[in-house]
Formats: C-alpha cells, sequence, structure tokens
C-alpha cells in the first residue's frame, strides 16, 4: 500500500495541508483536480523532488519521507518526458539501471524487453530530437519502468499527444502495469482517460484529497 499521511507542503504562498490518502498494492490511481490545485507539487513531493514540511509517506511497510529520490524505488515521469537530448535511447532506458549499479548484462536484458513490450525496439538507436510525442513518452516510460519501481508516478503523460496516439498509449499503460504489476498514480484532466485506466479516483480539492467514483471525477475541462 500507498500511504501518505498528513503531508503538509508549502512553495511561496501555496500550501498543501494535511493531506493524507491511500493507494492498495498493484492499483491504478487517478488524481484530477483544478488547475493550480496542486497536483503536480504532490506528486514531486512523493517522487522527492520536492522538499516537505511535515508528514510521512510509506511505501508498503517502508517509510520514505527523507529518503533521496533515487533510494524510493518510484518511477516518474513528467509532462514534458525530459529525456537526454545527448543519449540514444538505449541509453535513455538504461540510465537509472546503471546509477542503481546494475550489471551491463542486466541493463541490457531489461531494456531488450521493456523495447518489445513497448513497441521502441526499432528507435533503440536514436536520438530524441528524432522522435514523435509518443515514441518520446514511451521512451520515457520505458525509463521509468526500467529498475523495477514499486511506485510509478505519471504527469499527464497522454495530454499532448493526438487523438489516435492518445488511445494507443491508453491501452498499452492498462496493460504494462498488468504486466509489471506496478502501482501506479497518474495525474491527469482527461475523464475519459481516468475512467478507462483507474481503478481507484482521487480529486484535489481545496487542498484535500478525496476518493471520488468515476462519475464525480469532474468535467474534461479541469486540469
Amino acid at each position: 500500500m500507498i500511504s501518505v499521511q498528513q503531508l503538509l507542503l508549502r512553495q511561496g504562498d501555496f500550501e498543501l495541508s494535511q493531506i493524507s490518502f491511500e493507494i492498495p498494492l498493484n492499483s491504478y490511481a487517478i488524481l484530477m483536480g483544478a488547475t493550480g490545485s496542486g497536483k503536480t507539487t504532490l506528486l514531486e513531493s512523493i517522487c522527492g523532488l520536492r522538499a516537505i514540511s511535515g508528514g510521512k509517506i510509506w511505501i508498503g511497510g517502508d517509510e520514505i519521507t527523507r529518503t533521496p529520490p533515487a533510494q524510493r524505488q518510484i518511477g516518474y515521469v513528467p509532462q514534458d518526458s525530459s529525456l537526454f537530448p545527448t543519449m540514444k535511447v538505449h541509453r535513455q532506458i538504461a540510465f537509472g539501471m546503471e546509477v542503481r549499479g546494475f550489471s551491463q548484462a542486466e541493463r541490457n536484458q531489461r531494456v531488450e524487453e521493456l523495447a518489445s513490450s513497448l513497441d521502441i525496439t526499432e528507435i533503440l538507436d536514436r536520438y530524441p530530437r528524432g522522435l514523435s510525442g509518443g515514441e518520446k513518452q514511451r521512451v520515457a516510460l520505458a525509463r521509468a519502468l526500467s529498475f523495477r519501481p514499486r511506485l510509478l508516478c505519471l504527469d499527464e503523460p497522454l495530454s499532448a499527444l493526438d487523438d489516435d496516439t492518445r488511445s494507443n498509449l491508453t491501452r498499452l499503460l492498462k496493460k504494462i502495469q498488468q504486466s509489471e504489476s506496478v502501482t501506479v498514480l497518474h495525474i491527469t484532466h482527461n475523464v475519459e482517460e481516468g475512467i478507462e485506466l483507474g481503478t481507484v479516483h482521487f480529486r484535489l480539492d481545496k487542498g484535500q484529497v478525496r476518493s471520488v467514483g468515476c462519475e464525480d471525477s469532474g468535467d474534461k475541462n479541469t486540469a
């Protein structure tokens, strides 16, 4: 279980206080909310990319509140994918494993496995500048999954894609979540996307995260 307890976040004049919620193991959790409500700030705090002022974060039986980001066993895909411009796709995917001490053989095997699952084998020797938006998101997803994280955090990964690419990647996300047996926390502003993917639904509203049914997630134009 992923557990966030009484989290306090401050960024300038912005504050989230007493944030608490739980995500069951191997669930696909959707987080929605209005623009500026703090969804990305909350996600980055869970990943360890933004400091918190109070509260605790647990993954399973391990408290990770003060654990360095690279040791949290969390994969993260930001909205813009943030690929390294000077690295070929193969190295992009292998990089997280490299810094965590995986052997060369382990890295190569995992890259091949993910490239096959995500249908990116043919672009492993290319640089990001030549990739389409959908290809970049697949590479970012492979990079985030490479070291077999316990939690995968996705910040509107489909928002900049055309309808056909979005539909294909939605199906792919569902398949990958099940095959990798990873717990997911996915920010989206698209209700249909949330309904299709989510097994647990949350909404960040007025500084609080509340559990909602699919029909209560909000309209398509809230981000």
